[in-house]
């Protein structure tokens, strides 16, 4: 991350089976979680993953997200890919299948069905393109 020593002392957090991290956020199926560097992941978000969830480097997910790999009510499974320098606001669920792409916004209560692809600002129920992000 640019300009950013937040970041400077990061370390890969202790995640255990079901269990809150010390940061709050919980994970089913950690096996198949495979989580990047720099990443910030808020307080009471959700991940399942049962069928992939690969969180890139320097993501930030705010916090009460919910990430899933699989859905029991339709059926539904597939990885879900958050690529580098993506941001998913706070109170958004991410479906399974899901690839949200590298530096894209997602706005804060989001419903993510559909890939989002790279450099963009997205936001909805569900989610729709909303507009480019120029360098």
């Amino acid at each position: 991350m640019q300009n950013n020593n937040r970041f400077k002392n990061w370390q890969y957090p202790k995640i255990e089976e079901g269990k809150p991290t010390k940061y709050n956020w919980v994970v089913q199926n950690k096996e198949g979680l495979e989580l990047g560097f720099a990443t910030d992941i808020g307080a009471f978000c959700y991940i399942n993953a049962k069928h992939g969830v690969v969180i890139e480097d320097e993501v930030q997910i705010g916090s009460h997200c919910s990430i899933y790999s699989v859905s029991t009510i339709d059926d539904k499974a597939g990885k879900v890919t958050l690529k580098k320098n993506s941001k998913i606001g706070s109170h958004s669920t991410i479906l399974p299948g899901v690839t949200v792409g590298k530096n894209s916004i997602i706005g804060a209560h989001s419903l993510i069905i559909d890939d989002i692809p790279d450099d963009v600002v997205a936001f909805g129920v569900p989610a729709k393109i909303i507009r480019k992000i120029d360098e």
